[in-house]
């Protein structure tokens, strides 16, 4: 019922026709279509930034860092606001017009940023010592994986980002 991609399928020539059928598929049979922004040189670099602007009418939640997001706001004309690049996002057509896009930045320690229906929610981000901090490679991905692991629950977002925010600070203290 939930289906994740990262945004680099959008890079190649196959991908974004494919991206695009599986977000319309998946919009069409009621299911939830979630992708990350991946890289700033998807947002970057034109064609793939097309790509990118045509499959988010189908997706459902949109992952991303803070780095990606000021990338995109910048790439639109938007500035480098995180919050209001968030807002923008969600608030950008969607083609299942049945349910809101929610739009989730990550910001390292900083809290973690949730966009949807034209509210901002802001999510504070447990603090770690720093001698426990060991490698950040992975960090995304974990986060990611936990958000979706309790929306697969049915959780609320609280409940999701705070699990995102779990599993990032587990994978963030081994190498």
């Amino acid at each position: 019922k939930i289906v994740y991609s990262a945004g680099f399928p959008l890079t190649t020539s196959a991908g974004p026709p494919t991206m695009m059928a599986m977000g319309k598929y998946l919009n069409d049979s009621g299911k939830t279509f979630c992708m990350n922004l991946s890289a700033p040189f998807i947002i970057q670099v034109p064609p793939f930034k097309a790509a990118l602007d045509g499959c988010l009418a189908h997706v459902d939640f949109l992952f991303g860092n803070e780095t990606e997001a000021a990338t995109y706001g910048e790439v639109s004309g938007w500035g480098t606001d995180v919050g209001e690049i968030a807002l923008k996002i969600a608030a950008m057509p969607k083609a299942c017009g049945s349910r809101p896009r929610v739009v989730v930045f990550t910001q390292g320690k900083d809290d973690t940023l949730v966009a949807c229906g034209g509210v901002l929610q802001k999510f504070a981000v447990p603090v770690l010592p720093k001698d426990k901090l060991v490698d950040t490679n992975g960090a995304g991905d974990a986060f990611v994986g936990g958000f979706l692991a309790y929306l697969a629950k049915g959780a609320d977002l609280a409940a999701c980002v705070s699990a995102g925010n779990y599993a990032a600070r587990q994978i963030i203290q081994i190498s």
